[in-house]
C-alpha cells in the first residue's frame, strides 16, 4: 500500500484555495476519484492512462483512490488531471522526487501527454506565494500571466515528460523569468483618435467629463449621428492603470479564460460591448460554476450598451444594483462568490423607433405616444444612475468638409488625468473611493460645497425638471468634476448650470 499527496488549486470568484491531491494505491481492483468533483475531473481517468501509456508510463492494475480535499468543496475543471497524474507515478514508484510538499501542479493533459492552459493561473500564483510554496508548475501559455506574481517560482512546462523530468532532476530545473516591459503609459497610441471626429465639440466635451470623474453616460440622437463612433474613443481618453486596478482586471479575466496566450497583466483599460440580445447571467455573470459576466469584464474600463432600449428589460434591471454597490453577488445553495464591478457605463439610443424624432432635416414617422413608449422601456431609476443624458445631433456636411482638426485623444486625456489626480488626492483616506462618481451620500456632502447663488439655481432646476433625490446627488457629482477639470476649489454656479443641462432625459416635455 502506497500513498502520496500533491498540492493544487481551485479557483471560486477571484480568489484561489489550496487543494490536496491524495492518491492512494492498495490492492484490488478500481479506480475512484471522490472529494466532490465534477464531471470534467471524473473523466480524468481517460485521460492520464492515455498520457502515461503514450510515454512509457502506466497506470497500476490495482485499486486506487483519489481524494480531492477539503473534501465538502466542490471541484471542477480539466486542470486536475496533472497533479493526479503525477500522484498516481510516485504512489506506484514509477517516480521517484521529494519536491512535491513545497509545490503546487496544475495542468490538462492531451492524449500525447501535451499541457493544455488552464484558467485561473494568476490566482494560483498568488495562493502558491501566500500559502508558503516555493514553486508552482503550469502549462506553458500560463507562464507569462503568472509569472507577474514575485515570491514563488513559476515553472513552465508544454508536455507531461517535461513536468516529470524535472521532478526527477531539480538541477536542471530552471524558473521562468517574466521580462519586465517598460510602458510608456503617457504616450500608449489609442486605436482610435478624437482627432478623426468632426464636430461634435459639445458630445466631446460631455465625454471628457465623464472619464475625468468616472461618471455613466447615455447618448441619445438619430442613427449616423456618431454615438459608436464616440463611444469607441472613450477608452483612449481614460487614465492609464494603476498597478492595483491592472492585477485585479487580469485576476477576472484570467478567471474567465479570457487573458489569451502567453499574456501578462492587461494594462489597458477593458471596452466590452455585448450585443442587444445577451442574456441575465451573460450580463452579470453566473452558471452552475459562477463565472464573470460582462459587467465585471469591463472592471475598470468601460461597458458600452449600444440601442439601449432593445435590451431586454430584466437584463437591464439586474445592472442596478451593480451601479451602485461596483460589486455582484452570485448566490448558490453552498457558497456564494463576489466579482468586482466598477465599470463606467457609456449607453446610446435613437429617440424613437423610426429614429428621427427632433431631427432637424427628417420628420418623424412614429405614432403619437410612441417615443414616450419608447424612453418607458429604460425605467426611471436605472436613467437616475446615469449620471450624464445627452443629444447627439447630425453633423452637418460643412463640419465634415472643414480643414480645421480636431483634439487628439492624447491631448484631451492630459486633462482627464489631471483632473483624477486631483481626485485621488482628495480621496486618499477614503478607501475604495478613486474617482468623484464613487463617493457616497455622507462623502458628498463633505466634499460639495454650493454658495448661494448656485444653491438657488439648483433649486429651481429641481422644482422645474421635477428631479430626484438621486439625480440630485449626480448633478453635484458631475458639477465638482466640471470644477476639478477648471482646476476650481469651489463648485461655481456655471459649473452646477453645465451640469444641470446634462439631465436631458429629465425634462418633462423631452418627448413631448
Amino acid at each position: 500500500m502506497s500513498l502520496v499527496k500533491s498540492f493544487g488549486c481551485a479557483v471560486f470568484g477571484i480568489e484561489a484555495t489550496v487543494v490536496t491531491v491524495e492518491v492512494n494505491i492498495d490492492t484490488g481492483i478500481n479506480y475512484h476519484i471522490v472529494g466532490l468533483p465534477d464531471s470534467a475531473i471524473k473523466e480524468s481517468q481517460q485521460r492520464i492512462d492515455a498520457a502515461l501509456r503514450n510515454n512509457g508510463y502506466k497506470i497500476p492494475g490495482k485499486k486506487i483512490t483519489v481524494n480531492l480535499a477539503p473534501a465538502d468543496v466542490r471541484k471542477e475543471g480539466s486542470a486536475y488531471d496533472l497533479p493526479i497524474a503525477i500522484s498516481i507515478l510516485c504512489a506506484s514508484e514509477q517516480l521517484v522526487t521529494d519536491i512535491l510538499d513545497s509545490t503546487i501542479i496544475m495542468g490538462e493533459l492531451a492524449l500525447d501527454g501535451v499541457l493544455r492552459p488552464v484558467r485561473g493561473a494568476l490566482l494560483m500564483a498568488i495562493r502558491a506565494r501566500d500559502s508558503g510554496y516555493k514553486r508552482l508548475i503550469l502549462p506553458s501559455e500560463n507562464a507569462a500571466e503568472a509569472g507577474v506574481v514575485d515570491g514563488v517560482e513559476i515553472y513552465s512546462c508544454a508536455h507531461i515528460s517535461e513536468v516529470i523530468s524535472m521532478l526527477q532532476n531539480q538541477e536542471s530545473m530552471k524558473p521562468y523569468v517574466h521580462s519586465v516591459m517598460t510602458v510608456v503609459r503617457g504616450v500608449q497610441q489609442p486605436e482610435f483618435d478624437f482627432a478623426d471626429v468632426c464636430g461634435q465639440e459639445n458630445i466631446k466635451r460631455a465625454l471628457e467629463i465623464a472619464a475625468s470623474g468616472g461618471h455613466n453616460i447615455l447618448m441619445i440622437g438619430p442613427p449616423g449621428a456618431g454615438k459608436t463612433m464616440l463611444a469607441r474613443r472613450l477608452p483612449g481618453i481614460l487614465p492609464p492603470m494603476t498597478n492595483d486596478e491592472a492585477l485585479e482586471t487580469t485576476k477576472i479575466h484570467s478567471v474567465a479564460g479570457k487573458t489569451g496566450k502567453n499574456t501578462g497583466l492587461i494594462l489597458t483599460r477593458p471596452f466590452r460591448a455585448p450585443h442587444h440580445t445577451i442574456s441575465d447571467v451573460a450580463l452579470v455573470g453566473g452558471g452552475g460554476n459562477p463565472q464573470p459576466g460582462e459587467i465585471s469584464l469591463a472592471h475598470n474600463g468601460v461597458l458600452f450598451l449600444d440601442e439601449l432600449p432593445e435590451y431586454k428589460r430584466t437584463v437591464l434591471e439586474v445592472m442596478r444594483q451593480p451601479l451602485e454597490d461596483r460589486v455582484v453577488t452570485i448566490s448558490r445553495a453552498r457558497f456564494s462568490v463576489n466579482y468586482p464591478a466598477g465599470f463606467m457605463l457609456v449607453s446610446s439610443m435613437n429617440p424613437c423607433p423610426c429614429g428621427y424624432f427632433n431631427h432637424p432635416e427628417k420628420q418623424c414617422v412614429c405614432p403619437p405616444g410612441t417615443v414616450q413608449k419608447y424612453l418607458n422601456r429604460i425605467s426611471g431609476p436605472l436613467l437616475d444612475r446615469i449620471d450624464i443624458h445627452i443629444e447627439v445631433t447630425p453633423v452637418s456636411f460643412s463640419e465634415l468638409t472643414r480643414k480645421h482638426h480636431s483634439e487628439s485623444s492624447e491631448t484631451i486625456r492630459e486633462r482627464v488625468v489631471r483632473a483624477r489626480r486631483i481626485q485621488m488626492q482628495r480621496f486618499a483616506d477614503n478607501e475604495g473611493v478613486h474617482c468623484n462618481a464613487q463617493m457616497s451620500a455622507g462623502l458628498l456632502r463633505h466634499v460639495c460645497h454650493i454658495d448661494e447663488s448656485g444653491m438657488a439655481l439648483l433649486k429651481t432646476a429641481m422644482e422645474k425638471l421635477g428631479l430626484s433625490a438621486r439625480a440630485y446627488d449626480r448633478i453635484l457629482k458631475v458639477s465638482r468634476t466640471i470644477a476639478d477639470l477648471a482646476g476650481s476649489e469651489r463648485i461655481e454656479a456655471e459649473h452646477l448650470a453645465e451640469a444641470i443641462q446634462y439631465r436631458s432625459l429629465d425634462r418633462d416635455s423631452w418627448a413631448a
